[in-house]
């Protein structure tokens, strides 16, 4: 898998693959109905304040924490499967309280029951995606259960936004919605359980590319184990100079650095989002043939190059032709979106390879762990950027970062070259 790949017939990733899929689908489209509005529903629509509103994310911050760490050993240990079920049930129990709370120890309980939630689905969902698909396909499937989960949270902003529309009580609506996430999430918990497989397989040899493993599979030897630990941190600055910068400082920097309207906003967003579905088969085929880690190292590349175009528009400004600034703007969304199906395509493969499967829930769980923290990390970064920078140094501020991250893949690439 680390040489150059000769083209062959692309592997059919199978009806289990596609009915988690679906389900995956269902389940974030519920996320998408609410999770925008979570902390004005807690604070101002049910008159709880902001201080109720900072509880139900610092309750769940702390409860995905303990449940990542808890989940992956037990994935590992007995099924990823039983673990995820487990998180799913947890995800739909909290939604749930959401509805009819009224008080801060119910928004807390949610807040905990989604954590928990989060922690053991993450801990979880590698190893059972890995059992619905053949090796060979891998890479695709992790590439098309990111673009799942992005579709299916547009389509529920999309829903959710059209339902609230002209809502006469939007706490009510919004009540409804809760309780649709959380009924979203249960027929995940039957597919999930209806997927496993019948029989426990053994664990497979470890590639000759893998990274030894300590006394155990533990943490801590997962992490003394030098590619796996840059693989980590990679996980971690992906979130922090790419996924949180187009989701939060990115519209914020177009709308008051550039003076773009709302409007164009949304377009270079949903236009990120398709190019998302549009790109991934037209690619598959291609990255396929290359190793993991030269297509993780291009992620990043990918993201300056789109970084740059942001830049490009910045400095044509607004005297320029329509077509041309924001054809800059529509070429950074495509490009971007072309970094994420790099990353998807090859982190979560990488990280079954040099895990080994007897330890696939705790490296599933620190990759968790890495992406949260960077994404508790990055929107703070980008927004003191915008706010203390002009729009050519946010992009030129942002491409940096792309290049901090190309240069710890690049550093992977290095460790692994000659083994």
């Amino acid at each position: 898998m680390t040489a150059l790949r000769a083209t062959a017939p692309r592997t059919p990733l199978g009806r289990r693959f596609g009915l988690l899929m679906g389900a995956l689908l269902l389940s974030s489209l519920g996320n998408g109905l609410c999770f925008p509005f979570t902390s004005i529903y807690i604070s101002q629509l049910l008159g709880l304040g902001g201080r109720a509103a900072g509880g139900y994310f610092i309750a769940m911050a702390a409860a995905s924490f303990a449940a990542a760490l808890a989940g992956g050993p037990l994935a590992d240990r007995g099924s990823p499967h039983r673990v995820g079920a487990l998180g799913a049930a947890a995800l739909a129990a909290g939604y749930a309280l959401l509805a009819p709370a009224g008080s801060v120890p119910l928004v807390l309980a949610s807040g905990v029951c989604v954590g928990v939630g989060f922690g053991l689905f993450y801990a979880s969902i590698v190893g059972i995606v890995d059992t619905a698909v053949p090796e060979s396909g891998r890479r695709a499937a992790f590439a098309i259960r990111h673009i799942v989960n992005n579709a299916g949270i547009g389509l529920g902003s999309v829903a959710a936004g059209l339902a609230l529309h002209g809502a006469d009580t939007p706490a009510g609506t919004l009540r409804w919605l809760y309780l649709a996430n959380g009924l979203a999430a249960l027929p995940l918990i039957a597919v999930i359980l209806g997927v496993r497989p019948r029989a426990r397989t053994e664990p497979k040899e470890r590639p000759g590319d893998a990274p030894p493993s300590g006394p155990g599979p533990t943490y801590r030897s997962l992490l003394r184990a030098r590619p796996m630990a840059l693989l980590i941190l990679a996980q971690g600055l992906f979130a922090i100079v790419g996924f949180t910068q187009i989701e939060a400082t990115v519209p914020l920097l177009l709308h008051d650095r550039m003076a773009v309207t709302l409007g164009w906003v949304s377009v270079v967003v949903a236009a990120n989002s398709f190019a998302l579905i549009a790109l991934q088969p037209l690619l598959r085929g291609r990255l396929e043939r290359l190793p993991e880690t030269v297509v993780l190292a291009g992620g990043p590349v990918l993201w300056a190059v789109a970084f740059g175009c942001g830049l490009g528009a910045a400095l044509v400004g607004q005297a320029a032709p329509a077509a041309v600034r924001y054809g800059l703007l529509l070429a950074f969304a495509v490009v971007f979106a072309a970094g994420e199906l790099m990353y998807s395509s090859a982190f979560y493969p990488l990280l079954l390879r040099w895990s080994g499967e007897e330890a696939v829930g705790r490296a599933s769980a620190l990759a968790s762990l890495a992406w949260n923290l960077g994404t508790a990390c990055g929107p703070p970064l980008g927004l003191f950027i915008v706010a203390h920078a002009s729009a050519t140094g946010s992009w030129l501020a942002l491409a940096l970062g792309a290049a901090a991250a190309f240069a710890v893949t690049a550093a992977l690439r290095g460790r692994t070259a000659n083994t």
